[in-house]
């Protein structure tokens, strides 16, 4: 719920305006004057603060630049009866988001704080569309693996439930919680991802939970943590077997009580938020050598999702290749096709790095093929050595195998022209001459 603070010297003026902000629906705070506006903001969070200009003890202008040093993401609207262009306009410029001038359409002042609380969520949202910018893409594939994992995913984002999702690194698990997101009835709010391993220890707990004004050395003003900015919708903890034990407890207290507490504060927060968690470790393992706490692990397998490695979807190779391959044409300007004796090896490989893997080759190929379709001798060495070429010929060393490739590819270019070895050459991508010399090498 948007919370406001109202600060208004004039008791009519402010109980007036108080009982129509509270009838909308809105919490809010009311300050006699800017010095006890000043303690409430210091205590609280505050989506908006309603401030007279003239107050006693503290003046709107002070307290506006208060606000900003402690709590640059609330807006302020200042108030006066004594208003001029010039002045509306100098507050603007100070950092005010709006200027109001007395006596008001009490109806106009709601409409303006309405619209000042949805661009506050607005901004968040296109904070969490920055974060999460290329997560949101669709699972690829539709053998029957695929299909059970998709099935999976349906059924958990329907739910609100904790899930845990697990899996071998470059298979997709952040793919898949995107996924639990946008699929559930939480999509129209933010999605907030948070990498557990990319976060230094001792800042952790403020990235998470926020922090108050001097709380530790260099906190010069409250900073609402990830926890908040999910507030709404799924906050996305990636690589949970990375956090440190004290953090688990904390994060435990989080999932049962569904409240916080900033560093260095004293009150607590309610949040509405679900948690996904996703990690490439074995926390039943790690519980059983002491690093990951137990009631934690628990706690988050609600429901787990385990993702596939590739090999153990290698039908969703073809559809894959065809689909980055789309992806770099469009980067390198030119269309690029893949032949079915280099799906055969792709299909062969066991891929350590599973899907990420599988990309990075077909990114390197697309750039250094000589040609727009992507051959067996275009593939990294190791990928035909490894035992592949026996799937595609019946046997021979590796510079045979290649061979025996370029021959027969440079007879199906020759049968494509008509013999016309200009067009030939000129299809396969190499100059005349270089037709030439490896027709003459294969006395073709």
């Amino acid at each position: 719920m948007p919370r406001i603070l109202l600060a208004e010297d004039d008791e009519i003026m402010r109980v007036t305006t108080y009982d129509q902000l509270v009838k909308c629906g809105w919490e809010v705070d009311q300050a006699e004057d800017g010095r006890q506006a000043l303690a409430l903001v210091e205590q609280n969070h505050y989506h908006l603060i309603l401030t007279d200009i003239r107050m006693p003890r503290l003046d709107g202008i002070a307290l506006l630049k208060e606000v900003l040093r402690l709590s640059p993401e609330t807006a302020v609207v200042l108030m006066t009866a004594f208003g001029r262009v010039e002045d509306a306009i100098a507050c603007l410029k100070n950092g005010a988001a709006d200027y109001v001038l007395k006596p008001f359409d009490m109806d106009d002042l709601i409409i303006r704080v309405r619209r000042l609380i949805e661009m506050q969520r607005i901004k968040l949202r296109c904070t969490s569309l920055e974060e999460r910018l290329g997560a949101r893409q669709r699972i690829i594939g539709s053998c029957a693996t695929t299909r059970n994992l998709l099935d999976m995913i349906a059924r958990v984002a329907a739910t609100d439930s904790t899930v845990l999702v697990t899996g071998e690194s470059g298979t997709g698990k952040e793919l898949v919680a995107a996924a639990i997101h946008y699929g559930g009835p939480r999509a129209k709010g933010p999605y907030i991802r948070v990498n557990c391993a990319a976060i230094p220890e001792g800042l952790m707990e403020s990235e998470l939970f926020g922090h108050e004004k001097g709380s530790f050395t260099g906190a010069v003003g409250r900073r609402t943590g990830r926890f908040e900015q999910a507030d709404g919708g799924t906050l996305l903890l990636d690589e949970i077997g990375e956090m440190p034990m004290g953090l688990q407890a904390k994060l435990l207290r989080v999932l049962q009580e569904r409240e916080i507490e900033r560093v260095g504060g004293t009150r607590t927060i309610k949040i509405d938020v679900r948690i996904i968690c996703a990690t490439g470790k074995n926390l039943a393992l790690e519980v059983r050598n002491g690093v990951f706490r137990e009631d934690l692990f628990y706690r988050l397998q609600v429901i787990p999702v385990e993702v596939p490695p590739l090999r153990a979807r290698k039908e969703d190779i073809p559809e894959l290749s065809r689909y980055f391959l789309d992806e770099f044409s469009g980067d390198l300007k030119r269309t690029l096709k893949i032949t079915a004796n280099t799906l055969r090896i792709l299909m062969a490989y066991d891929y350590p790095g599973n899907i990420r893997e599988l990309r990075n080759i077909l990114e390197r190929v697309s750039v250094l093929a000589s040609g727009p379709v992507i051959e067996p001798w275009d593939l990294p060495a190791d990928l035909v050595g490894q035992g592949n070429r026996q799937r595609v010929f019946p046997g021979g060393r590796l510079a045979e195998v290649l061979a025996h490739a370029e021959k027969e590819c440079l007879m199906q270019a020759l049968a494509a022209s008509g013999g016309n070895r200009t067009e030939a050459a000129k299809n396969l991508g190499i100059s005349r001459k270089n037709l030439w010399e490896k027709l003459k090498l294969h006395n073709i």
